[in-house]
C-alpha cells in the first residue's frame, strides 16, 4: 500500500497496471493473514490457555469478518484471504481434539462459506449500483442534452406551482436571463421576471394565464404570446394526472408570417399587390349593404387597349413591369374612398363609394383614360397603350359585385368596339347585344364545324398589263338569319375563341386547291394570323396544302402583318427561310401602319410589300402624303421587292400611283369587289384575263386603260 502511495500519480492507471497491484496487495495480505492464521495454530499447539487460544480464535474471526466489509470488491482476495487465515485456524481446533473444539470446527467450515457467499452477493450489489449509477447519469445526460437541444421550450410545473424541471431553449426564447426558470424557483415568479424584463406586456401574461387556469381543465391549452422583437410564441400546457403541468413554448413567428403571407396572397394580387377578385368581391359586398339610391357605389372596369400587343412585341417580363406601373398611376388617382383591384391579365376595377351621382364616376373614369394614355417607360422603351373604361352603378345596374361586373364588362366592351381610349355607362340594351354576342360565339363555332364558312378572293392587277396578276383570298360567312357576317366582327371573335388557328388552316388548304383551277400564270394570295404563324408546324402545314392540291409553290403568296415581325425575330425569320425554301412568296401586308419599319426589307426574305390603303386618303390634295409613298415604293423596287398598293377606289388615285413605274400591282374596289369562287373563275377565264374587259359584264367599267 505504501508503494502504491508512492507511484507517479501523473501518470495514469490503465487495466494491466491496476490487475497487477491488485496481485501484489492480494500476495501481501494473504502472507499477513497466513502469519495470522500460523500465530493461532501455535496457540493451540504451543499453550493449553483458554483466554490465549480465545484471543487468538476472536482476532482471526475479526479479520475474516474485516475482509469481507473491506475487500468484497475482488473475489480473488477475499477467497485467498479465507484460505489463509481459515486454514489454519481450523487446524488449531482440530489439533486439539477435544470435542468441544471439534463442534467449534464443524461450526466454522460453513461459516466461512458463508462469508464467501456474502462477499460475493456484496460484490454483485456494488457492481450493479456502480453500472445503475452510471446507466442513470448517462440517461440524465442524454435528457439534460435532448431537453437542451429541443426547439421548443420545455418547463415542467409540479403541483405546488414551482417549477420542477426547465430547459436552455425557453429563456433563450423569451429573451431572459437563463436562472429566470431555474428549478425550484415558482413559475409565476419566473413569468413575472419576464414582464419586469420587458419582453412580454403585462396584459399579454395576465390573459395567458387566465386561459391557461380556465382551459387547463380540459387537459391542454393552446395560445399565442406575442414578445419583445417582433417575434411571437405559441404556448401549449397540458395538464398531469398528479396535479403538475408541463408547458411548451414554440416560436411561431415565421409560421405567423407565411400565414400571414398566404392570406395575403389570397387577397391580393402577387404582381401589383393590389386587392385580387376575391377581395373584390368581399370588399363590394359590404360596400353594397349600405347602398340607398340616394348613396350608390360605382364600379369602373378598366382594360388597357393595347397590352397584348406588348406582350407578344417586346415579351411578359416587360408586361409585368407595365402592369405595376399601370397599378401605380392608378393609385394616385384614388381618392381614400376608392377601392382599386386587379382581377387578372390586363384588367382593372375601381369602385368609388359612396357615389351620389354618375358624373363623379365618369370624371374619374376620364382620368383614368387620360392618365394611361401617357407614355410609360420600360426598359428604355417607350410604351403607348391607353385605356377604356365601363361603368355600371348601383344598385340601378346590379345589387350585387358579380352583376355589377358583368355589366361594367358589357360597357367596357361597347367603350372598345367604339374606337377605345374612353369610358362608358352600361345601359341595358348593352345585355342585349352581349346575348348577341353569345349566341353569334356558338354560331361561329358551330360555322366552323359544319364548313359553313367560304372563300372570296379579290384581284391584285398588274399596273403595266392591265391583267390580273394574283387573287386574295378573303373569309366570308353567310350567317342563315343574318346574313353577311362582316369580317371585321367575326375574325376578331375567332381570335378571341381560339378558332383562328383552325380556320386559317382551312382557308390555306381551300385557297391553294381553288387556285389549281386559275391560269397558271395567276398566284393566290393567303392571309397568316398572328396567332397561326406562332403555331409550331406552320412549314409542315404549307407543304401539306401545296402537296394536297398539287399546286406550283411559285403561285402562292403568304401575307403576314408587321406585328408578326415584333417578336421572337430570330425564330420569326427561321421560319420564314424555310417558307421561302418552299418556294413560296411571302408578303408583308398593311405596309405603314403599327410599328412600320424599313428594316423589316433589309432583315427578312420579303418578295412583296403591300403598302396599306391609308396612304391613299386624301392623296389628291396631299403633296407630302405623294412624296412619301413615292419614296417608299422607289426604296422597296430598288431592294428588289415587289410594291403592291391596296385600297384603290377612284381613277384619280390610280393616276397618281401609275406614275409610280416601282408599283407593280394595285387592288381595290375600282378594279373588283371581292367575289365567290366560281364568279373569280368566270373573270379569269374571260377573254384575255383583262380586267378592262371583264368588268363590262361583271362590274363597273376601268375606262382608264384598253384590254391590251
Amino acid at each position: 500500500m505504501r508503494a502504491f502511495k508512492r507511484r507517479d500519480e501523473s501518470k495514469s492507471l490503465d487495466l494491466a497496471d491496476a490487475r497487477r497491484w491488485e496481485v501484489r496487495y492480494v500476495l501481501g495480505s494473504s502472507v499477513y493473514v497466513f502469519a495470522m492464521g500460523v500465530w493461532c495454530f501455535l496457540a493451540f499447539a504451543r499453550t493449553a490457555d483458554p483466554m490465549v487460544q480465545l484471543l487468538c480464535v476472536s482476532l482471526v474471526l475479526v479479520n475474516v469478518i474485516g475482509v469481507m466489509g473491506r475487500n468484497f470488491g475482488s473475489k480473488l482476495l477475499v477467497t485467498a484471504q479465507l484460505l489463509c487465515s481459515g486454514l489454519p485456524l481450523l487446524a488449531a481446533l482440530l489439533w486439539t481434539g477435544d470435542l468441544f473444539y471439534l463442534l467449534a470446527a464443524g461450526v466454522l467450515t460453513p461459516f466461512f462459506f458463508a462469508f464467501s457467499t456474502i462477499a460475493d452477493r456484496l460484490r454483485q450489489t456494488l457492481m450493479g449500483a456502480v453500472v445503475a449509477e452510471r446507466d442513470v447519469r448517462l440517461l440524465a445526460n442524454r435528457l439534460d442534452a435532448a431537453l437542451n437541444n429541443m426547439s421548443h421550450g420545455l418547463c415542467m410545473v409540479d403541483r405546488k406551482g414551482t417549477i420542477a424541471i426547465s430547459n436552455n431553449r425557453l429563456p433563450h426564447l423569451l429573451g431572459v436571463e437563463p436562472d429566470v426558470f431555474r428549478p425550484g424557483r415558482p413559475a409565476i415568479e419566473a413569468f413575472l421576471s419576464c414582464v419586469r424584463a420587458g419582453v412580454v406586456a403585462p396584459a399579454d401574461l395576465r390573459r395567458i394565464l387566465a386561459e391557461i387556469r380556465s382551459r387547463l381543465g380540459e387537459g391542454a391549452a393552446s395560445l399565442i404570446l406575442p414578445i419583445r422583437g417582433r417575434r411571437t410564441l405559441m404556448i401549449t400546457s397540458r395538464s398531469m394526472p398528479d396535479g403538475s403541468s408541463v408547458m411548451l413554448a414554440e416560436d411561431v413567428t415565421e409560421q405567423k408570417k407565411a400565414e400571414a403571407q398566404i392570406r395575403h396572397l389570397a387577397h391580393y394580387d402577387y404582381l401589383t399587390d393590389l386587392p385580387n377578385r376575391v377581395k373584390f368581391r368581399e370588399s363590394v359586398g359590404r360596400l353594397l349593404e349600405e347602398v340607398t339610391p340616394e348613396s350608390g357605389c360605382a364600379v369602373l372596369f378598366v382594360d388597357l387597349d393595347e397590352f397584348k400587343q406588348v406582350n407578344d412585341t417586346l415579351g411578359h417580363p416587360a408586361g409585368d413591369v407595365l402592369l405595376q406601373l399601370v397599378a401605380t398611376r392608378l393609385r394616385t388617382l384614388a381618392a381614400e374612398s376608392q377601392l382599386i383591384a386587379r382581377l387578372g391579365g390586363d384588367e382593372f376595377v375601381i369602385v368609388i363609394a359612396p357615389t351620389a351621382r354618375p358624373e363623379q364616376a365618369g370624371a374619374v373614369a376620364q382620368r383614368v383614360v387620360d392618365e394611361l394614355s401617357r407614355p410609360f417607360w420600360v426598359d428604355g422603351h417607350a410604351i403607348i397603350i391607353g385605356a377604356s373604361v365601363g361603368i355600371a352603378i348601383a344598385p340601378t345596374d346590379g345589387t350585387d359585385a358579380d352583376t355589377l361586373l358583368k355589366n361594367a364588362d358589357m360597357a367596357l366592351y361597347r367603350a372598345k368596339a367604339e374606337g377605345r381610349g374612353r369610358y362608358r355607362f352600361f345601359e341595358p340594351e348593352m345585355d342585349t347585344r352581349m346575348r348577341e354576342r353569345r349566341a353569334l360565339e356558338i354560331d361561329l363555332r358551330e360555322a366552323v364545324a359544319g364548313a359553313a364558312l367560304e372563300l372570296h378572293y379579290q384581284p391584285l392587277v398588274n399596273l403595266q398589263t392591265g391583267r390580273i396578276a394574283a387573287c386574295e383570298a378573303l373569309l366570308r360567312w353567310h350567317h342563315p338569319e343574318r346574313g353577311l357576317v362582316s369580317p371585321g366582327e367575326f375574325i376578331p371573335l375567332a381570335e378571341e375563341m381560339g378558332l383562328i388557328v383552325e380556320i386559317g388552316r382551312w382557308v390555306l388548304f381551300s385557297a391553294c386547291r381553288e387556285a389549281t383551277h386559275w391560269p397558271a400564270d395567276t398566284r393566290v394570295s393567303v392571309n397568316l394570323s398572328p396567332s397561326q404563324f406562332r403555331q409550331p408546324g406552320l412549314v409542315e402545314t404549307v407543304g401539306e396544302a401545296l402537296d394536297r392540291s398539287g399546286l406550283d409553290p411559285a403561285r402562292l403568296d403568304l401575307e403576314i402583318t408587321e406585328s408578326t415581325l415584333l417578336r421572337d425575330t430570330d425564330g420569326v425569320l427561321q421560319t420564314l427561310e424555310q417558307i421561302r425554301a418552299l418556294g413560296v412568296s411571302i408578303s408583308l401586308d398593311d405596309f405603314g401602319t403599327g410599328y412600320s419599319s424599313l428594316s423589316y426589307l433589309r432583315k427578312f426574305p420579303l418578295q412583296t410589300v403591300k403598302i396599306d390603303r391609308s396612304f391613299l386618303l386624301g392623296i389628291e390634295a396631299n403633296d407630302k402624303q405623294r412624296v412619301l409613298l413615292r419614296g417608299i415604293a422607289r426604296l422597296c423596287g430598288e431592294l428588289g421587292v415587289r410594291v403592291v398598293i391596296e385600297g384603290v377606289e377612284t381613277s384619280a388615285q390610280l393616276d397618281i400611283i401609275s406614275a409610280n413605274p416601282e408599283i407593280e400591282e394595285a387592288q381595290g374596289f375600282l378594279f373588283a369587289k371581292p367575289a365567290s369562287a366560281a364568279h373569280t373563275r368566270r373573270l379569269l377565264g374571260f377573254g384575255f384575263n383583262s380586267v378592262t374587259s371583264a368588268s363590262a359584264a361583271y362590274g363597273p367599267p376601268w375606262s382608264r386603260r384598253s384590254a391590251g
